[in-house]
């Protein structure tokens, strides 16, 4: 442990005061537990989400034919298509027991570990993946919302159909609402503070006072540009309140964070989350994506230039395909190609997610890239998933395997370019996407001489030859009845498949001449020739292709005017156009509950990435179709506008003082009685501590760590590597830029609830476990920062009162009460005064103490 034993009363009061709040976990909020939400809570919305994308389609692809009611067996008296049947078990005992993973006999067969017990039977076991999804879902409780069918019923018949689909809330087009008139005064101070003031009356209630400015001021830096207010900021505020009044100090404040850079990659950092953006491919392979770090800065440079949010997504889905703009005369010229590569790489949102590279099947590979895409553009901008109906119409929202197979047929009449090559290491190679040669573009891979392309050529050649000759003799000696084992062995096929693999992989980085290109991850469309309408696959099995269904758009969702695919076009551009057509009914809710979630503390729609039939209802519907219709009326799809218009609130400006009367009728604070207290996200700690110490470095890195330094690679072999600095953060740059492996994140991302880089994350879970006290009692990057804060101090303030006041204010934004300015100048009295060495180990200790409470690692 960092912090000495202390030897007084008074130093032992100040470290146990300002440690053991991290130590116990315990947050600014002193509130009596919360009641059960009436709702399904977002916990029990995504675990059933998670059984529909992970579960459910395992069991019908593998288990049914042989344990279900439709296929009529019960092999070892086993079904496996309902609840009670799968816990109830068979001859053996119950395949699933919910919290047991060791009691579940359904792990022990899918992993094959009986001899006589393997499932699916008289086939290879199924992945790793697949079986840590069961254990996953078991583990987490085997929530599962399959009920026994009814006396007569056999067809899995979806609960929803398209007609009453069409009268749920989410489906309906937003309608604009007037106020609500108010009778509280000059308490509204926006339209939405009147929306949030009728709720609360409906329920007796009356909003909390407002936050004292410098809490306010702190509260609004963390949420825009996630960063503290620094001592001069927050003396330039105060004084501007107190000399114009909170109502004309505050727009001014707003707008410089809205236009500062910080802003974008704050909220750059939010859609990235939703992007599931990461720079390796996960699963067992896990390869790295060393091309991925343009996406991420494509997105903070189009929210940096308030990109409108229905051309952000129109990009990102079908850049590839958007006409090249008319130069602006009256803009600085951009070199040549460089709008060209920025809408090229804005399409590595469809490229950025997770792969199975070990999948040794290419059809399946690429069956399973096109669920991911669907499954991420639908629960990205829609909040609904098409993706459950892959293997058999969605059992709670109105999406038919039709509805699934019309968005297959575009998305598999695209071609994905994610840059890995064949190696030992994985079967799967994939192409990277050129970008144009005269858009000046940073490229981190070498050159190599125009003579070893030549020579790589050759070598290719060869190896394709001997391939060739190797498959002759094969059928030679086959016909004959010989050994084919003796002309071509399956070691020779791999060393030509991994060898030829690699030479690919360094050719496709190089021009005819050796000179590096410049790459990225994306889309294009296929060749003309092989776009086409996708099969309906029977349970989602590639080997059971049906009726071919034409490519389209969930059938749900009625707009004003029907938007087709021409022939020849994969149909992407046209589905981008539907998601962004003003009469859409999602795409608008979808973004304005996502911007309100950070804000406030949680969406008007909690469960903000299903809006649909079990997730949570809207709180405030009339508020969120407002802003919706405005966000795209009004606000011409300007994210900096809608925010604006959201801090500019009264109900945003509200104090997070506790009430009891009113926690017992609002205990979530749904009805916006105050502020909520929130913990910061992992970025956000990191690069306080930073701007603390005065290292912060705002200045945007070249690439990324994976660009530079890892390379093409096995995620599980960099930790060998002794030139990659320790826990991978190496740098004092914003934590938007530390590199994002999947399943190998820095410690301070892993431990504060980083997003799952594999899903669609709109809202990180946020836990209080001990490994988070221990990090910021021994963890080096906090030690670091604590010296560097105390160093700094020590150096320009030469009294220990000073130095105290400064650490608050750079740490706490604020300045220490009496009390707490007593005890931390007797604490650092005590060191010998003649001795600088352990004055600076005392104030070190101090300034650790503050990094490492509550009130630095939450907003009030």
């Amino acid at each position: 442990m960092l912090i000495p034993r202390p030897s007084s009363p008074a130093l032992c009061f100040l470290a146990t005061a300002l440690i053991s709040l991290s130590v116990c976990g315990t947050t600014l909020a002193a509130d009596p537990p919360a009641k059960p939400a009436e709702n399904p809570s977002a916990e029990t919305a995504r675990r059933v989400e998670f059984f529909e994308a992970k579960i459910r389609p395992v069991l019908a692809r593998h288990c049914y034919g042989c344990h279900s009611d439709k296929a009529g067996k019960d092999e070892g008296g086993l079904r496996l298509d309902t609840r009670s049947r799968i816990r109830d078990g068979g001859d053996r005992g119950p395949a699933v027991v919910p919290g047991d993973v060791e009691k579940s006999l359904l792990l022990g067969a899918m992993a094959h570990a009986d001899a006589e017990l393997k499932m699916p039977p008289r086939q290879p076991k199924l992945s790793a993946d697949i079986v840590n999804d069961f254990k996953t879902w078991i583990r987490d409780g085997a929530v599962d919302p399959r009920e026994d069918p009814k006396q007569g019923e056999r067809s899995a018949k979806p609960p929803v159909g398209l007609e009453s689909g069409r009268k749920f809330w989410a489906f309906q087009r937003p309608v604009v609402y007037a106020p609500p008139a108010t009778t509280v005064g000059n308490w509204p101070k926006t339209d939405v503070d009147r929306f949030i003031l009728a709720k609360l009356g409906e329920a007796g209630l009356v909003p909390s006072v407002d936050a004292e400015p410098t809490v306010l001021l702190r509260r609004l830096h963390f949420d825009l540009v996630g960063l503290p207010p620094s001592p001069a900021e927050i003396k330039a505020f105060q004084e501007s309140v107190a000399a114009n009044g909170l109502d004309a100090a505050l727009p001014e404040f707003v707008d410089s964070l809205l236009s500062s850079s910080q802003f974008a990659e704050r909220w750059g950092r939010h859609w990235l989350d939703v992007a599931r953006f990461a720079e390796s491919s996960g699963k067992e392979a896990n390869i790295s994506f060393p091309y991925a770090w343009r996406y991420r800065d494509y997105v903070i440079d189009a929210i940096d230039s308030n990109m409108p949010y229905d051309e952000f997504l129109t990009e990102q889905i079908a850049g590839d395909l958007l006409p090249v703009p008319e130069p602006d005369p009256q803009a600085i010229p951009s070199l040549p190609g460089a709008d060209e590569a920025d809408r090229l790489i804005a399409t590595g949102f469809l490229a950025v997610g997770p792969k199975n590279l070990e999948e040794g099947n290419p059809k399946q590979f690429a069956a399973d890239v096109v669920d991911e895409q669907i499954d991420a553009v639908t629960r990205a901008v829609m909040a609904s998933s098409v993706a459950c109906a892959r293997c058999h119409d969605h059992k709670f929202d109105p999406f038919s395997m039709e509805d699934y197979y019309a968005l297959a047929g575009v998305f598999s009449s695209t071609k994905t370019y994610f840059g890995t090559f064949v190696s030992p290491a994985n079967r799967v190679g994939g192409d990277p996407l050129v970008l144009p040669v005269g858009a000046g573009l940073p490229i981190f891979h070498p050159s190599i001489p125009a003579a070893r392309v030549q020579q790589l050529k050759a070598e290719l050649a060869s190896l394709k030859k001997q391939q060739e000759d190797g498959m002759a003799a094969v059928m030679k000696a086959a016909l004959k009845g010989e050994d084919t084992e003796k002309v071509f062995t399956l070691r020779d096929a791999l060393r030509i498949f991994w060898v030829s693999g690699g030479i690919e992989g360094q050719l496709e980085k190089v021009d005819e001449n050796g000179k590096a290109l410049p790459l990225a991850m994306g889309v294009k469309d296929c060749d003309p020739k092989q776009i086409a309408d996708a099969p309906l696959l029977e349970r989602g099995e590639i080997g059971h292709p049906g009726k071919r269904v034409p490519r389209g758009f969930p059938r749900v969702v009625q707009l004003p005017e029907t938007i087709t695919i021409p022939a020849g076009h994969s149909g992407r551009l046209e589905f981008a156009r539907w998601l962004t057509h003003p009469g859409h009914p999602l795409t608008s809710r979808v973004i304005v509950n996502r911007v309100w979630k950070h804000l406030f503390g949680a969406g008007i729609v909690r469960t903000v990435d299903n809006f649909g039939f079990t997730g949570e209802r809207p709180t405030h519907p009339e508020l969120l179709d407002t802003l919706a219709v405005q966000f795209v009326a009004e606000d011409e799809w300007s994210l900096k506008k809608l925010i604006r218009k959201l801090v500019l609130s009264r109900t945003y400006r509200q104090a997070s003082s506790y009430k009891a009367a009113t926690f017992q009728v609002d205990p979530e604070n749904r009805l916006l009685w105050r502020a909520s207290k929130r913990r910061l996200d992992a970025e956000a700690i990191r690069d306080a501590m930073l701007a603390a110490s005065g290292e912060l470095d705002l200045t945007r890195p070249s690439g990324s760590l994976v660009a530079r330094q890892i390379g093409d690679r096995p995620i599980a072999l960099i930790g060998l590597d002794p030139s990659l600095p320790a826990d991978l953060d190496g740098t004092r740059h914003r934590s938007v830029y530390l590199p994002v492996l999947r399943d190998r994140l820095p410690d301070v991302l892993n431990l504060f609830d980083f997003a799952e880089p594999s899903l669609v994350t709109g809202d990180r879970e946020t836990t209080n476990v001990p490994t988070q006290a221990l990090y910021l009692m021994n963890g080096p990057f906090v030690q670091a920062r604590a010296a560097a804060l105390a160093a700094w101090l020590s150096k320009d303030y030469s009294s220990a009162g000073s130095r105290v006041r400064q650490a608050f204010l750079l740490c706490l934004s604020r300045e220490p009460d009496a009390e707490e300015l007593r005890l931390a100048t007797e604490f650092l009295a005590k060191t010998d005064a003649a001795e600088t060495e352990n004055q600076l180990k005392a104030f070190t200790t101090f300034c650790q103490a503050l990094l490492a409470t509550a009130e630095f690692r939450n907003l009030d």
